[in-house]
């Protein structure tokens, strides 16, 4: 009976997961083959784990070895729930484990699993700092296991990444593997590879990488172009009025000019916008501008520092390293701040992070909230959640959430709980949504008399030494999202007696300012308080003006019943405003399924130019197709080379300019439903006959190049003919859409689709 009644919560809380009994039964030959391990010396456990290369590999054997290395090797002997962690990544599950449960050193365990079994591991970390520390802290348990093991960040060169990727298990930034294959795809000879075969990626905070980050493209760029704002244009449309000039939708996605809004900006520049000379060069620019000032928010969407414009990962509240937006609006952002413009060019290759991620035949990954995108994960992964309880039970007291009607009212409410908190020397940590939010809230508290440390993207190089004090006596902490910080709050720090003090208050109170678009983020930031069995509270405030209410129920009706400041008591608001969270995950989760119907078909047109690149790199083929020409008393070996270099520059030139086409093609593909057309269909129906015509082409062009280039016998120089490539290149990441596409305008009707169903 005990038994069935803990399936049954198991399957009430946890839905979307995959059964733990099977896992758990494997505890007991964990432990008999831990008998004995203690007894032998270092180099008796290392060949004991190096004999399972040898033989048929028994995950419970490896379970063992690992948890007696990890004790030896860094003094942490696993417990049992991270035992269960190891084996769920074993078998190519997205495990759940709880903020604090040890998922770093599961995750190694794991790692070196897959690595006694001759796989090349790629441990995936969603920044260079969690790369580097990850590789390090696990790097005496690796070595005690025979492993080899290696990490790169963003100032890795590249005989540095070739060695990491030359180790067993590789820690990296999911940016710089995507970046490196793209780099990768336009070497022109074989030796130049860095990034060998794709074998097993074990990735952490799966979720945020697998769901929040699958649609970024990841981009290689060359100088071949030039995208300069132009700074008229970015003063002309600071002086234009809202209501007057331009308006704004409900949604504050898309910004117009109105009849007056032309008017003015053609007397100010002395053109007729739609004329056909100006419609895509000046209004374009116009338009772009005023996206950049209207719907881009400095401290919200980006902030400036060092005189650059830098973007904010809205998921993890921290700068988006080398992130930006498309060429023409980032110029625009940073007219609008008046900093020296980054440089621009043509876009050479891209990928998106779901399509690097995919290349893998092995995936798996751990997280603290994983269960909330169960759904996507078996989608676009064919990935299934184990959900791994916590080591000691959770006792964590979490309040409903307090709404309020309007944001002032919301924000006051905020700093008399937190003034009645600290009075009793209770640690707090306020999560907050974004960086502007933060300085609002810490100025407030510091008008009431209360000290703060802010922790945002303006100083997150300061962020392990205000997390680690984050659990201190009296300490107010306020922060943007928390997600991936890779760093645990303790309570009290590392003084025992300071623990047991603040464990009698209560432990760490988290107070979040406000509900985010995925119940995912707000869990996240609960799990900050209450680790490991340490006592702890949450609650979040809310109010009716906030984004997510305004975007997602912007008809609810009034509440009917508000107290004297302001909190909102009646049951239909409060469950109007849960319904708005929902109602985003579910346009979010459709607008992912719809981009990536799109991304496949350019996934596989990918994959198959490469296959037939790979094949002229690697190969002679592009000899054997052009043969000697006239190119007398020149050895075969330069002809060769020359034919290959030709060959792969019309390739990659051709395949640029095909990304082009796509890109134009999709931005405007949804009108086609304006002719009862399916938008998907008629995308197909125009990419795989342009496609096809690349390979035929290239070696047309190379035909062409090849027979007039000048090939002597002490070498060539093609530039001459025309193949010249970029003299420069550069790598960054794209903010996808940051004001929707068509394809997302055409979700609006969701939205309102789904309030229809409450």
């Amino acid at each position: 009976m005990a038994r069935l009644k803990q399936r049954m919560r198991r399957f009430a809380q946890k839905p979307a997961s995959v059964d733990l009994a099977p896992y758990k039964a494997l505890l007991d030959k964990v432990d008999k083959h831990s008998s004995g391990l203690s007894e032998l010396s270092d180099e008796e456990l290392s060949a004991k784990a190096q004999a399972l290369r040898e033989s048929d590999f028994d995950v419970t054997e490896l379970a063992a070895i690992a948890r007696e290395a990890a004790e030896r090797a860094i003094g942490q002997r696993p417990f049992d729930v991270q035992v269960l962690g190891t084996l769920g990544l074993l078998d190519g599950l997205v495990v759940e484990m709880a903020t604090g449960e040890g998922k770093t050193l599961a995750g190694a365990m794991a790692a070196a699993g897959y690595a006694l079994q001759g796989k090349r591991v790629h441990v995936v970390t969603v920044n260079d700092f969690l790369a580097q520390r990850d590789a390090e802290w696990m790097g005496p348990l690796y070595k005690l296991m025979g492993v080899s093991v290696g990490w790169i960040n963003q100032s890795s060169k590249p005989e540095e990444r070739r060695d990491a990727y030359q180790c067993e298990v590789t820690y990296a930034p999911v940016s710089e593997i995507g970046f490196d294959i793209l780099r990768d795809r336009i070497v022109t000879d074989a030796a130049d590879l860095i990034v060998p075969a794709p074998e097993v990626a074990l990735i952490d905070e799966a979720d945020s990488v697998l769901v929040d980050e699958a649609r970024v493209p990841l981009v290689l760029a060359g100088s071949t172009t030039s995208d300069h704002a132009d700074p008229v244009i970015a003063d002309l449309v600071k002086r234009l009025r809202h209501g007057l000039h331009y308006e704004v939708d409900d949604e504050e996605r898309n910004v117009y000019l109105t009849g007056a809004g032309s008017e003015a900006v053609e007397r100010a520049l002395d053109v007729d916008l739609y004329s056909q000379e100006h419609v895509s060069t000046t209004l374009s620019k116009v338009n772009v501008a005023l996206h950049a000032q209207v719907l881009l928010h400095r401290d919200v969407d980006y902030i400036v520092r060092d005189g650059k414009v830098h973007l904010i990962n809205d998921s993890r509240g921290r700068i988006a390293k080398l992130q930006r937006w498309p060429d023409g609006l980032q110029a625009a952002v940073e007219a609008k701040e008046s900093v020296k413009t980054t440089e621009s060019g043509e876009i050479l290759d891209s990928m998106t992070v779901q399509a690097l991620l995919s290349r893998y035949p092995v995936r798996c990954g751990m997280t603290g909230t994983a269960v909330a995108v169960a759904e996507q994960l078996r989608t676009f992964y064919e990935l299934e959640v184990l959900v791994i309880p916590p080591n000691k039970e959770c006792i964590r007291e979490d309040e409903p959430s307090r709404l309020y009607a309007t944001l002032e009212q919301k924000e006051a409410a905020i700093v008399e709980e937190i003034k009645e908190v600290h009075a009793s020397g209770r640690p707090i940590l306020v999560g907050t949504l974004d960086v502007a939010e933060s300085e609002r809230i810490a100025t407030k508290l510091r008008k009431a008399g209360l000290e703060c440390v802010v922790l945002n993207a303006k100083n997150d190089a300061e962020e392990a030494a205000i997390i680690a004090d984050a659990g201190s006596f009296e300490r107010i902490t306020v922060s943007t999202q928390m997600a991936g910080r890779g760093t645990d709050i303790r309570l009290g720090g590392h003084d025992a007696e300071d623990h047991e003090r603040i464990s009698e208050l209560g432990g760490l109170y988290v107070v979040g300012t406000g509900r985010h678009s995925s119940s995912r983020l707000d869990d996240q930031l609960r799990g900050r308080a209450g680790r490991q069995g340490d006592p702890g509270g949450s609650v979040f405030f809310a109010s009716l003006q906030d984004d997510l209410a305004a975007q997602y129920t912007p008809d609810a009706d009034e509440p009917s019943e508000v107290d004297d400041d302001g909190r909102v008591t009646d049951k239909g608001a409060l469950h109007t405003f849960e319904h708005a969270q929902r109602v985003a995950e579910g346009v979010n989760l459709e607008i992912h399924r719809n981009t990536w119907r799109y991304n496949k078909l350019i996934e596989r047109q990918r994959d198959l130019l490469l296959e037939h690149r790979d094949q002229v790199l690697r190969t002679d083929i592009a000899f054997d197709k052009l043969g000697r020409g006239d190119h007398e008393g020149v050895s075969d070996e330069v002809l060769k080379h020359a034919a290959r270099v030709i060959t792969l520059f019309h390739l990659d030139d051709l395949w640029t300019h095909h990304l082009t086409f796509l890109s134009d093609l999709r931005e405007g593909i949804h009108l086609r439903a304006l002719a009862r057309q399916n938008p998907l269909d008629e995308f197909h129906r125009e990419a795989i006959p342009a496609f096809n015509k690349i390979v035929p082409e290239s070696w047309e062009l190379a035909a062409d190049t090849y027979a007039s280039a000048k090939i002597t016998s002490k070498g060539y120089d093609l530039a001459d003919s025309g193949v010249k490539r970029p003299s420069s290149t550069w790598t960054y990441l794209v903010h996808d859409n940051p004001f929707g596409s068509g394809l997302e305008e055409s979700m609006k009707g969701l939205v309102k689709m789904v309030k229809g169903r409450r």
